[in-house]
């Protein structure tokens, strides 16, 4: 900002205090209504006068933030007021109650305005409903520009015929809709204070949920799409490395299905002679949803002191979410959960390839598995590894030789013998017994299903062992996941 007029720091001061009224009242009635038994007759008259007080601010707050807006907009266009990509003069989570002031940058001012109205639904088609979510992604706010690409590509690969997946990031990005979650995450027994607006948008979030079968449950608050766990996971890494290097792709239902086939066979045909029946086999791979949860908690202090919330929450989502999966896709038993790879391919089947001497593991071992490996899966292949088992390989040539290892710039994986080499902390080291230590293969055959629409429920007081609250919250969360390999001869596993 620079050289603003003084009519934008009032409308702005304006809104700010009608905010901290709005604020302060709130937490007045929170005192009365979280009292144990029926109030008094002089609580329900104090609730009664704080009601209409809160009915007050908020028209008043209504009035500034459109004024804020008028003025913001004309400092805009006059070039005083500076918006980066996607961001407003100030960050949501600063005023869970305010309201945006529109980007005008993209084709709809406004892309969310077709939310709960059915008409405007009706009327607009695929095509139109994903050129709303594309701009929907330029202007919300709460995110970066890496997420902006990972949604992206996430509408242009996996959105369906119907924009089923564009619709709902409409729903689940609206800046009612995340006024609402924030607020609900700064408090939730004040849910009832909500606007009419933002109790439309939890409402029609909840309606886009159900007729995608994202949840079954009507109680939870769907994350907000650009602070969901899943777009978060593919869009800033993490230290997953599966889910990194693997196939991802969007489940809708409670199975994924694919189509796959092997290569089809030509000939060599005579000169105007029928030609032969190269026809290929095709079959569809499916892999099963299961339900991954976590729990939350925070103290009620942390969460009325927090700015951004919102966002704090969204990174212990993603972080508890990556840790599970991390061990789930690498040994998923499969029954009731997730199949993971080295579960894959650890039976008796080609992809296994042994040691040359049990229970020792040497380099001959390393090109062993390099070259079982078809050179049609060795062009796209990576390692993977417990750090230990790559710690060994690099005491194999103290000279430098053989040059097995490369490594270039600090954020790009280890090569091993010109490959990727990512290391696994769930994977086995080596010991006595059967270990599965080292995975080469092209883990593009390695899917993994997402349902995107991850579910958050508000507990509102947790209870310790007597039974007394511990003066804590709690948020349980929950999503769903699959994922299989559909092709085990892109793999090959080292058994030691």
């Amino acid at each position: 900002m620079n050289d603003l007029s003084p009519e934008y720091y009032a409308a702005r001061d304006v809104q700010a205090e009608a905010s901290e009224r709005m604020r302060r009242i709130a937490d007045e009635m929170a005192v009365i209504t979280d009292k144990d038994g029926n109030l008094t007759r002089g609580e329900t008259e104090r609730m009664e006068r704080l009601s209409a007080g809160f009915e007050r601010a908020q028209s008043d707050y209504a009035a500034a933030q459109v004024k804020w807006a008028e003025v913001s907009e004309v400092e805009w266009r006059a070039g005083r007021l500076i918006r980066e990509r996607g961001h407003t003069p100030r960050d949501l989570d600063d005023d869970p109650f305010a309201q945006p002031v529109e980007n005008r940058r993209g084709r709809f001012a406004d892309p969310w305005s077709v939310n709960g109205d059915q008409w405007a639904a009706k009327h607009s088609g695929p095509v139109e409903m994903r050129s709303r979510a594309y701009s929907a992604i330029e202007q919300m706010a709460g995110t970066n520009d890496q997420r902006r690409e990972t949604m992206t590509k996430i509408i242009e690969q996996f959105d369906d015929d119907d924009s089923r997946l564009s619709r709902l990031l409409l729903a689940t990005s609206s800046p009612a809709y995340m006024r609402a979650f924030t607020e609900a995450a700064r408090n939730p027994s004040q849910l009832p204070l909500l606007s009419q607006e933002e109790v439309d948008a939890v409402r029609h979030v909840r309606s886009e949920a159900r007729s995608m079968s994202l949840t079954d449950s009507e109680g939870g608050f769907l994350v907000p799409f650009q602070l969901d766990p899943t777009v978060i996971i593919t869009s800033d890494g993490s230290t997953n490395p599966v889910r990194q290097v693997a196939r991802k792709v969007i489940a809708t239902g409670d199975t994924w299905n694919g189509v796959s086939s092997a290569a089809v066979s030509w000939s060599v045909d005579a000169e105007a002679a029928e030609v032969s029946d190269d026809a290929t086999t095709f079959s569809q791979p499916s892999i099963p949803i299961y339900k991954l949860a976590g729990f939350v908690p925070i103290s009620l202090e942390a969460a009325a002191d927090a700015s951004n919330v919102a966002q704090e929450v969204s990174r212990l989502l993603a972080f508890g979410k990556g840790t599970l999966e991390g061990t789930l896709l690498t040994t998923g038993t499969g029954s009731a959960q997730p199949t993971g790879i080295i579960t894959e391919l650890n039976g008796a089947a080609p992809p296994v390839i042994s040691a040359t001497t049990n229970d020792a593991f040497g380099s001959v071992d390393v090109y062993a598995v390099d070259e079982a490996l078809p050179a049609r899966y060795r062009q796209r292949a990576s390692w993977m590894a417990h750090r230990s088992t790559f710690n060994d390989v690099r005491q194999f040539d103290t000279s430098g030789g053989a040059a097995m290892w490369e490594r270039f710039a600090a954020d790009v994986p280890a090569q091993l013998l010109g490959r990727p080499a990512l290391e696994n902390s769930d994977m086995a080291t080596i010991a006595t017994g059967d270990d599965y230590v080292l995975v080469f293969g092209d883990f593009d055959n390695y899917v993994i299903a997402d349902r995107i629409g991850m579910a958050v429920e508000f507990i509102p007081h947790l209870f310790g062992s007597n039974h007394r609250p511990t003066g804590q919250r709690g948020w349980y969360a929950y999503s769903r996941l699959g994922a299989e390999s559909v092709n085990d001869a892109a793999f090959k596993l080292l058994k030691v």
